[in-house]
């Protein structure tokens, strides 16, 4: 292995352990907004990873470049899922009609009845 290899082994692996170390320490409340914060950051290790392809000249750098692209690929795309999944949470929901019950269909307005217990209650109240 060459001198330069080695350095860069070195520095990848220190990055991967500071890395751990530093979301290790964030809570669980904050970890989803820093992950979609830091969307630039992933960016910026992805155009590290080309940098390393294209400066790789064995086989060791082309891998090593193509595993690094595709974390930083993976992060990236990640991240803005979940951004996209939080974002959801804070839309607003669409009115729901008259009578329209989501979580228990059977309970939805039936031929002007307000439901299942609308119909029984109409019912007990006409005797049949």
């Amino acid at each position: 292995m060459s001198t330069a290899l080695l350095t860069d082994l070195t520095i990848f692996i220190l990055a991967l352990l500071v890395g751990i170390e530093v979301i290790g320490k964030v809570p669980a409340t904050l970890h989803t907004p820093l992950m979609s914060a830091t969307n630039a950051i992933h960016g910026i290790v992805l155009v590290g990873a080309v940098l390393i392809g294209v400066t790789a000249h064995n086989a060791v750098g082309y891998v090593i470049a193509f595993i690094a692209a595709f974390f930083a690929g993976a992060n990236v795309v990640g991240g803005y899922v979940v951004t996209g999944r939080m974002l959801k949470m804070f839309r607003r929901k669409s009115p729901q009609a008259p009578g329209q019950v989501d979580e228990q269909p059977e309970l939805a307005a039936v031929n002007g009845h307000k439901g299942l217990k609308g119909l029984v209650n109409r019912m007990s109240r006409t005797g049949s």
